[in-house]
């Protein structure tokens, strides 16, 4: 949808993470007028730094944080059947540490886990015996029991990408690369001015949505220039990437000897990811990267249950992001509370701002919701679909049972015999349905264009392009896909060109 230059939207939104694409797609369905800016990439900041979870969140049990464990744990099943190409269940193993905390405790949170969220299609706790089961072969044999339970994995910049994509087939205005530089109550509207590859313009809005993430305060003191605090804490989260340390398609959840957990969880067929870290992060959000101290604390804690260590030298790739968790005042970084504050101002007659603090790409969709509930009355009758509608419909691609990823690649097959069935299987991970879109009129591998590095062909970088707002080659090899994994600097510098 162009953009005329005297438009002016139901909601303006200022953050393209999947807070601010969550929101712009719900609003757009319900009929609203939405324009979104974004200053670098879709999920190009904390959406595409997490540990790729939709989970509840097994340790937030013990900070008592039942409301949002339960509505996390809904959101699991909610979220495989509306994008089940990027969405899949994972099962986890938990090693029993006769240091740690005791097997009753286990047990206790693990059936709360399985009992309060409706769990319906995920499989159910169980225990293990790790003398026997395959996943004790590569831990330390002190770990003799262990138990066993379900959350989902998350393509998680391209659950970002496809909200958005979604928001703007419906109507919304996507822009990236486009920082929001003033925004100024102007009547009981506002007037914000963008700076994008279009130069400067304005946009007229009728509320404003602060969902810059690790940025939410900057634009408060900086944007709006509003007076009121900005109650934010910077938590760095940073992870590890090794060559695969074991055959099986399992995840570990570990416990460190600081009370914090973490993940070694299968990652892009070879490796295995690590993480994550839990700090306070003082320094601007877009220069966080992993610290020395970070990669070898990860390391620490997962040669203390893997048999064959994980040293520094085995890294092969980290990333690094910065939570903006709502400051609660808890002292430690890993206690402060990961549920989202939503902060509205609406003095009488003038434009509404909601400023959006914390939240978990689980709980994205729930957000959205409860955003949009409190700006409503400061916006006209939706002209759209009902609330909630964004549990029922499928994302981009989605558009399939959830048990039927292996018929959608058998099809996939047969519509385009020529492609490998790696290719075939990851087009499909990525484009579920829309595979067929992207590979429409193809008779032969070649049709598609030069391959340009790992099975990244010529084709699927336009479709990038064109589709899903990739513009340069780490929207595409780093978030759109993790192909860099596979790629040397000539192969990228080649998506470069490409795109260009």
């Amino acid at each position: 949808m162009a953009m005329a230059a005297d438009s002016t939207f139901d909601i303006a939104i200022i953050g393209g993470g999947i807070n601010g694409a969550g929101i712009a797609r719900d609003a757009a369905g319900r009929g609203w007028s939405v324009y979104l800016c974004e200053q670098g990439d879709l999920g190009g900041a904390t959406s595409s730094a997490s540990t790729k979870l939709i989970h509840g969140g097994l340790r937030y049990l013990e900070h008592y944080e039942f409301r949002l464990v339960r509505e996390a744990l809904m959101e699991r099943e909610v979220l495989w059947g509306i994008a089940p190409h990027i969405i899949w269940p994972l099962r986890f193993v938990l090693p029993h540490h006769r240091g740690l905390r005791p097997a009753w405790l286990l047990r206790l949170g693990l059936f709360l886990y399985d009992h309060l969220g409706g769990r319906k299609a995920l499989p159910a706790t169980r225990v293990l015996d790790l003398g026997r089961d395959e996943a004790g072969a590569v831990l330390r044999p002190e770990f003799a029991k262990g138990f066993e339970y379900s959350d989902c994995w998350v393509e998680d910049a391209r659950l970002v990408v496809l909200n958005a994509r979604d928001a703007a087939d419906r109507g919304a205005v996507v822009e990236t690369r486009t920082r929001c530089v003033a925004a100024d109550r102007a009547g009981d509207g506002w007037m914000v001015t963008v700076q994008g590859p279009q130069g400067r313009r304005q946009v007229r809005a009728r509320v404003l949505v602060n969902a810059a993430g690790p940025w939410v305060a900057d634009v408060l003191r900086g944007v709006v220039r509003e007076n009121a605090p900005a109650a934010v804490r910077l938590v760095q989260g940073s992870h590890i990437v090794v060559r695969r340390k074991y055959a099986h398609d399992r995840c570990y959840i570990f416990q460190n000897g600081d009370g914090r957990i973490f993940f070694a969880i299968p990652y892009e067929r070879d490796f295995t990811l690590i993480g994550t870290t839990d700090r306070d992060w003082a320094g601007a959000p877009g220069e966080v990267r992993i610290s020395e101290d970070e990669i070898a604390y990860l390391c620490a804690g997962a040669s203390a249950y893997f048999r064959e260590p994980v040293t520094p030298a085995d890294v092969v790739w980290t990333y690094s992001g910065v939570r903006p968790l709502y400051d609660d005042g808890a002292s430690a970084a890993q206690a402060a509370t990961r549920d989202y504050v939503l902060a509205l101002e609406a003095p009488a007659g003038q434009g509404a701002l909601l400023s959006v603090f914390g939240g978990k790409i689980t709980t994205y969709r729930r957000l959205a919701e409860a955003a949009l509930a409190k700006l409503a009355p400061h916006l006209p009758d939706g002209r759209g679909l009902a609330a909630g509608w964004t549990g029922a419909s499928a994302l981009p691609g989605g558009a399939f049972p959830k048990d039927g990823f292996e018929a959608l690649v058998a099809g996939t097959m047969r519509q385009s015999p020529f492609l490998p069935e790696g290719l075939a299987r990851r087009l499909v991970r990525a484009y579920g349905t829309r595979a067929a879109t992207l590979l429409d009129g193809a008779q032969a591998m070649g049709d598609l264009g030069p391959v340009l590095g790992a099975d990244l062909t010529a084709a699927e970088v336009r479709w990038l392009r064109d589709q899903e707002f990739a513009r340069n080659a780490e929207d595409v090899v780093w978030r759109r896909s993790k192909l860099g994994l596979r790629m040397g600097a000539a192969e990228i510098a080649a998506v470069e060109r490409v795109l260009a």
